[in-house]
């Protein structure tokens, strides 16, 4: 994983924190609930980031 992915990942992943504390904060759901999804958006992005690592990591063990 790049770390421009990574970035990119924990900057969603903080966005969606703050939307969720705002919307609890001023009782938005609807921001509290997009908050939430930015989150998971940014946690299946991460995943997918892992497995392409881990992919990677196979080929070049078999390749040595």
């Amino acid at each position: 994983m790049s770390f421009s992915d990574k970035a990119g990942n924990k900057a969603e992943d903080l966005g969606g924190k703050a939307k969720e504390a705002t919307g609890k904060a001023t009782n938005d759901e609807n921001l509290e609930a997009e908050g939430k999804g930015d989150q998971t958006k940014a946690s299946v992005k991460q995943a997918g980031e892992h497995v392409k690592d881990a992919a990677k990591d196979v080929k070049d063990g078999l390749s040595k």
